[in-house]
């Protein structure tokens, strides 16, 4: 305990270290956040399609919003990773400028950078206690309550029709979307169990696919 008290705090060097070390981290999640959310859209993508052979207009429409609010989250995590990079490449010059300066300067890019990545839930928690360490090192300001809200999510829930129209017409190359009516002439006859059976398969394999997705958004 004495030993630790008496302890010498970081350097400026050592402290830019270990915050280019988390956002590094951070950085790495956000990748498997993306590969995780491509690889369940490409499972949803083939599922569109077999249901697009069914005429399953209306199970085709509820994947597609699904898609269109994955692509979203995708663009945001995108968006994320820039900002993140950009907090790097700041710290990385204040580290060239040490020697001149003598201390880590106050960065408004930084100050921005870290108020727009504590709005993203899975960010929040490392942004917070990095965000305390740079305000004692005067890299920042001082960050009030409302800078450590999360987004509002009614982006992410209201899909615009016709955007879920075009992703259907771009997976089944125009068989059902915008290109053509909701309802399309059908190829066959089914036996009306049979069409009950895979409608209750359907139905289950729709609300997995959409749980999978909904998790990897969160």
């Amino acid at each position: 305990m004495i030993a630790g008290f008496f302890a010498k705090p970081p350097t400026p060097d050592q402290m830019v270290r270990k915050w280019r070390s988390g956002i590094r981290a951070q950085e790495r999640e956000l990748d498997r956040q993306l590969r995780g959310i491509e690889m369940e859209e490409s499972k949803v993508k083939l599922r569109i399609k077999q249901l697009a052979k069914k005429n399953d207009t209306s199970s085709c429409r509820i994947l597609a919003k699904e898609l269109v609010r994955s692509r979203k989250q995708k663009n945001r995590i995108h968006t994320s990773k820039a900002q993140l990079n950009s907090i790097v490449m700041e710290l990385q010059r204040q580290v060239a400028l040490l020697k001149v300066a003598g201390s880590l300067q106050k960065s408004t890019q930084v100050m921005r950078s870290v108020n727009q990545l504590m709005r993203v839930p899975q960010l929040q928690m490392t942004l917070m206690e990095m965000s305390k360490e740079m305000m004692k090192a005067g890299v920042i300001e001082e960050m009030t309550e409302d800078m450590f809200e999360a987004l509002d999510d009614e982006d992410l829930e209201d899909e615009a029709e016709d955007e879920v129209m075009k992703v259907l017409a771009e997976i089944t190359d125009g068989q059902m979307g915008l290109s053509v009516p909701a309802a399309l002439p059908k190829h066959g006859e089914t036996q009306p169990n049979a069409v009950v059976d895979e409608e209750s398969e359907d139905e289950l394999d729709l609300d997995d696919m959409r749980a999978r997705l909904s998790a990897l958004r969160s």
